[in-house]
């Protein structure tokens, strides 16, 4: 998370949660040559349109008053969806036990550069996925793998439909 989404993370978050909402991140990208400011809203029961609405009406005057993005930006409320990206500890604690998708920058030494499995554990530096491999007698092997997080470029849960 960079300063300014830190910034701009401080100056919502008591707002959105006096709404009844989690503010589950905030992010700030340039895309082609537009910015967006995104602010991820949830509630234990999903969010809706109108959620994002009210949200988005209770703090786009704010952040226009704070004024920490000084380019125009496209201000978009939504929710973090099923399939979740994972940037922040907090988000891996809550998924612990359950099957995420890791991708990496470039490709590790086995050639892979992209793992499936449950997310077992982490630390400052490391994530911890337990997979699970078929073999041809259809028994399974289980083998955790250790992934350095500064290898990782993305994080998400795994939705199976």
């Amino acid at each position: 998370m960079t300063k300014l989404e830190e910034k701009i993370e401080n100056l919502l978050k008591d707002i959105i949660e006096d709404l009844d909402y989690e503010l589950y991140d905030v992010e700030y990208v340039k895309e082609g040559k537009n910015y967006f400011l995104r602010i991820y809203i949830d509630k234990p029961e999903g969010i809706d349109l109108k959620d994002c609405e009210k949200v988005n009406d209770a703090i786009s005057d704010l952040l226009d008053e704070a004024n920490y993005i000084k380019e125009p930006y496209f201000l978009e409320v939504s929710s973090p969806g099923v399939e979740r990206v994972l940037r922040r500890d907090k988000h891996l604690e809550q998924n612990k036990g359950k099957e995420i998708e890791i991708k990496l920058f470039k490709k590790a030494q086995n050639g892979e550069k992209e793992y499936q499995g449950i997310l077992k554990n982490f630390d400052e530096s490391k994530i911890i996925l337990e997979q699970i491999k078929q073999e041809k007698e259809g028994q399974e092997q289980v083998q955790n793998i250790e992934i350095e997080r500064k290898d990782i470029a993305h994080i998400k849960t795994i939705y199976n439909w």
